[in-house]
């Protein structure tokens, strides 16, 4: 360190590390064109001295702010209580701080925010944008869309359309035909399914693969199916309707691991033994869900952080002007057995 309280200079470092000012500037902001040792020895310099660069001075040099937005459009009590959220915002934390980037994280709770969320975003304020838009009728994704600000999706497909925009999504569809074969394979014949909000993308696409593999027509499908949106609560009520409407149901698909751990609820409570009587599997497979309902719970597998860091990789890319063409990637699943199914 100095001597007193005066905050080594870049200058400081330079002279320590005994290379130029242009060379140390270089070496600590990650360019090119310094040699492993010259770079060493800055770093080394800037350790012992305890030097850390003006941040603020930098971002007017690099017009950058070294920080990412996450941008959840969804109701608070829904990203407080869903555990797909509490893995998105912990892995999208972890990623960022590994590239030294701040998260901020924003929440768009209904159509009056979005306004505010996009002058916010358009105000220079952050580097990019990571967005979890996924509700059909959602004004956010259209609205963003002007800006010219670095960002990628997450999710179902928002607003239906994906033409231009860079998404990172799950085989939402593939994953309840995993979970449909597995039940028929065990000898299962009427295989029910609770299904997630129908204004969601990924909920459309899990109960599309449920029918599809049963082959159902609408009329069918319509009566072996019941709606939640996605909490423990509603599974639990839409497996007691479903239960009502078809007693004999010998399996059952839910549309995520919280709407499967109510469905279990509501059998328990109707006398119905699992999987004896009603084989069920959910979708997510969060551990401290899954590992923990009675009996611990068949599920599909997905992983958020993959997700993220799959949406960090291309977001990052957008911002050092790599400029990768807009594609909707979509993430492989798979099926976790456990003692329900």
């Amino acid at each position: 360190m100095t001597q007193g309280d005066v905050r080594p200079t870049l200058e400081d470092v330079a002279a320590y590390a005994g290379v130029s000012r242009s060379t140390a500037s270089r070496a600590l902001n990650e360019e090119a064109y310094v040699s492993s040792r010259a770079r060493e020895k800055v770093l080394d310099a800037a350790r012992e001295l305890g030097y850390s660069p003006n941040q603020a001075a930098r971002s007017l040099v690099t017009r950058r702010t070294n920080a990412i937005a996450l941008v959840l459009s969804e109701p608070e009590t829904k990203v407080l209580e869903d555990p797909y959220f509490a893995e998105i915002v912990r892995g999208a934390f972890r990623e960022l701080s590994a590239r030294r980037s701040q998260m901020l994280m924003m929440l768009v709770d209904s159509r009056e925010d979005v306004p505010g969320t996009v002058r916010f975003l358009d105000g220079g304020h952050v580097d990019g944008a990571l967005v979890f838009a996924s509700h059909r009728a959602d004004p956010l994704p259209a609205a963003l869309r002007s800006l010219r600000l670095p960002m990628v999706f997450g999710g179902g497909r928002p607003g239906g359309a994906t033409r231009g925009l860079h998404l990172v999504d799950f085989d939402n569809e593939g994953g309840a035909k995993l979970a449909v074969q597995h039940l028929l394979s065990l000898g299962r014949k009427r295989i029910g399914t609770v299904a997630g909000p129908q204004d969601q993308r990924s909920a459309v696409d899990r109960r599309t693969g449920w029918r599809k593999t049963l082959g159902l027509d609408d009329r069918a499908a319509a009566r072996l199916s019941e709606e939640g949106d996605f909490s423990t609560e509603s599974g639990e009520q839409a497996m007691t309707r479903l239960l009502a409407r078809v007693p004999n149901l010998d399996a059952v698909f839910a549309a995520n691991d919280p709407m499967a751990a109510g469905a279990l609820r509501a059998l328990h409570a109707a006398g119905r033994r699992v999987p004896e009587d009603v084989a069920v599997v959910g979708f997510d497979d969060h551990r401290g869900i899954a590992e923990a309902t009675n009996p611990p719970l068949t599920t599909v597998h997905q992983d958020p952080r993959e997700q993220v860091r799959q949406m960090v990789d291309t977001l990052y890319q957008l911002i050092e002007g790599d400029n990768p063409p807009p594609r909707r990637k979509v993430l492989p699943v798979s099926l976790v057995r456990r003692a329900s199914a």
